[in-house]
């Protein structure tokens, strides 16, 4: 396992995923990028917010519904010692079908949202995304 480290958030990763360089331009919240072949993309971002799990689950679902994402499962969990929600859905374009996972935390006025989008229907991806999401803590 890898560490990643911001100095304000840090996970584990394993060494078969690589963290590419984020793109802040398009994505100025973006604190982490990593990869793994052409088929598993995670993006971490961070933003302050004044909204709560409960709103935010709603905002989240919606937005992926407007979007034509299929909702598999949304629901309330505890990872990484926290309060999360925990998403899974199914986005179809006409350039590719594919999957996310997502975790969504809210801490100190602060949203961390870590996000898998993956074509492994072996859910080994989705396995090595949990437990890179459950080995995040937040730095003082």
């Amino acid at each position: 396992m890898k560490t990643f480290n911001t100095g304000k958030i840090t996970f584990q990763y394993p060494a078969k995923w690589e963290v590419e360089k984020a793109d802040i331009l398009s994505n100025p919240d973006c604190i982490a990028t990593l990869s793994k072949g052409q088929d598993n993309l995670i993006n971490a971002v961070m933003f302050p917010t004044a909204t709560n799990l409960d709103d935010y689950k709603i905002f989240m679902e919606n937005a992926i519904s407007d979007d034509g994402g299929v909702i598999l499962a949304s629901d309330f969990t505890q990872i990484a010692g926290k309060d999360a929600i925990k998403l899974h859905a199914n986005i179809d374009t006409p350039e590719i079908n594919f999957d996310i996972h997502t975790y969504v935390f809210i801490e100190e006025k602060n949203i961390y949202i870590f996000e898998l989008r993956t074509l492994d229907i072996s859910g080994e991806s989705e396995g090595e995304f949990k437990d890179i999401v459950d080995s995040f803590k937040i730095l003082n």
